[in-house]
């Protein structure tokens, strides 16, 4: 028999108030592309992180081409052979793209090597990234890739991937997995954590599921269906989402001429951007990461007060020049699609990251109203179902599906007017990602206006209303969700809409005019 290229025997770990790994055992072949899969908090990226050396185990045996290895740090385990891409980025900030690659790399090569090194690895799999661009200004998505190629630069014998494909196109989607392919076919072993239960099923040729830490089940899951796959994993099928018919109001976000040059000179600058979102509607917008989305929800958020006096306006208020707080007060929320460092503070409890939005969490003489915080912060716990250790649990103790549901329940429940949100479901599992679309098309059926920017389409022709495409600093025209197709879409992520939209240019224009 062919010897295991990984085998786990009874990895256990516990944290305070919680066991993220219960007697775990697992076996990957050469060759093997392994899901990984269950809800979050289940135990998933712990047991990763014990694989490559970043979390030690208190219990069991880890083997490594047949060997027991104590993996004592990720240094050690890139010499063995693993390498990591996490679903929190590791990366420095400061410094250049090739700069983090370069430190994970045998330091024999100069910088200039590792930086043709990328390039030739960026054209040879088709993820476009700039060597020389400082990491503080990429996309979420343009992060991904740095990492994706950084993971292959080590020709590992084992890849671990947390959640490769959460903020891809289906396009660049489509070409990882030719990737992937190509180095299981060449006998490199893929251990694959995805909630994407399509993916899993076309890529993947074994499975582990996990539940509250422990192993349930082992399958192919090209025998499998998504609805199987999900009962396997939550002990359920998600809930069907009730989407029911448009019956949107008056104008709540209305943006017009938004024209503004990126103070960064990696960055995308944004060209007559026009939109207009109604009450009781979700408006989406699709697009390749890095084409100007962080720019502009910069300007809707108020983190960047630069546009263009009467460019935006909210319930009629000019708010181009406002900061958050100010928009805050005219009723506008917004979910960044940077979870820690932004969505939250790492170091701050559940509870004390609610004063990030809540207008309402001081009392008479600038007191901190603590308890009702901390009500607040179960509240929103108990709804969306965060696994997490109370409301004084740092935010940093969270997996990033949980951390995701708590701060889009925080928003939501602040009853806003007006919900911006970024990659709402990137992370978390099938049936954590059906509560919060559902709980987003129920606040629109109540009134709000929703915009909604994701790049998983998907998601968008689930719960928008209508679609826009951005690309390149531009924004498509509007285009109702019964006229969507994924060819069309496709086509306009690459700036190609020649003509408006049937119908729907016309009510764009006369709402932009307005």
């Amino acid at each position: 028999m062919t010897t295991a290229r990984l085998q786990l025997t009874g990895i256990t770990k516990r944290y305070p108030g919680v066991v993220a790994n219960n007697g775990v055992s697992l076996t990957v072949a050469p060759g093997e592309v392994h899901a990984v899969l269950g809800e979050n908090g289940a135990g998933k990226s712990t047991l990763m992180k014990i694989i490559y050396g970043s979390v030690k185990p208190d219990e069991g045996a880890v083997m490594f081409n047949g060997r027991p290895v104590h993996v004592r740090n990720p240094q050690e385990a890139r010499a063995l052979g693993i390498s990591m891409v996490f679903q929190h980025f590791s990366l420095f900030d400061t410094l250049t793209v090739a700069e983090n690659v370069w430190l994970g790399l045998d330091k024999s090569l100069s910088l200039p090597e590792v930086s043709a090194s990328i390039t030739a690895k960026a054209a040879e799999y088709g993820l476009d990234i700039d060597p020389a661009r400082p990491v503080h200004t990429l996309s979420v998505g343009e992060m991904q890739r740095v990492e994706i190629i950084r993971a292959l630069l080590t020709n590992p014998q084992l890849l671990i991937l947390d959640e490769p494909t959460s903020v891809l196109t289906p396009q660049a989607v489509e070409k990882l997995f030719v990737v992937l392919k190509k180095l299981a076919s060449e006998g490199c072993s893929i251990l694959y954590i995805s909630h994407k239960l399509h993916e899993i099923r076309e890529l993947c040729n074994a499975c582990t599921v996990l539940r509250g830490g422990q192993v349930t089940g082992v399958c192919d899951p090209r025998q499998e269906s998504n609805a199987s796959l999900s009962r396997l994993m939550i002990g359920a099928e998600p809930p069907a989402l009730n989407v029911r018919a448009l019956n949107a109001g008056a104008d709540v976000l209305q943006v017009a001429g938004l024209t503004l040059a990126s103070d960064d000179p990696f960055g995308t600058h944004l060209a007559d951007i026009a939109l207009t979102v109604r009450s009781g509607e979700v408006v989406g917008i699709a697009g390749v990461s890095g084409n100007g989305q962080s720019e502009m929800l910069y300007c809707l958020s108020g983190e960047t007060t630069r546009a263009p006096v009467g460019s935006i306006r909210v319930g009629g208020v000019d708010a181009s020049r406002f900061g958050p707080g100010k928009r805050r007060a005219l009723g506008l929320h917004f979910v960044p699609e940077e979870r820690l460092g932004r969505g939250a503070v790492p170091t701050l409890s559940l509870a004390h990251n609610l004063l990030l939005s809540r207008r309402d969490a001081r009392g008479p003489g600038g007191w901190l109203k603590l308890g009702a915080l901390k009500a607040q912060a179960a509240d929103i716990i108990a709804r969306y179902n965060v696994k997490a250790n109370g409301p004084d649990a740092a935010a940093k103790s969270l997996s990033g599906g949980n951390l995701q549901k708590f701060i889009v329940g925080r928003e939501i429940e602040a009853k806003p007017k007006l919900l911006i949100v970024s990659q709402p479901t990137w992370g978390v599992d099938v049936g954590a990602a059906a509560q919060i679309r559902g709980e987003i098309l129920a606040l629109r059926d109540a009134g709000c206006a929703v915009l909604v920017v994701s790049e998983e389409l998907d998601e968008l022709f689930e719960i928008s209303d209508r679609l826009h495409v951005i690309a390149k600093g531009r924004l498509s025209p509007s285009l109702d969700r019964a006229d969507a197709t994924i060819e069309r879409i496709g086509e306009w992520m690459s700036g190609l809409w020649e003509a408006p939209a049937p119908n729907n240019n016309k009510k764009e224009t006369a709402h932009a005019a307005a």
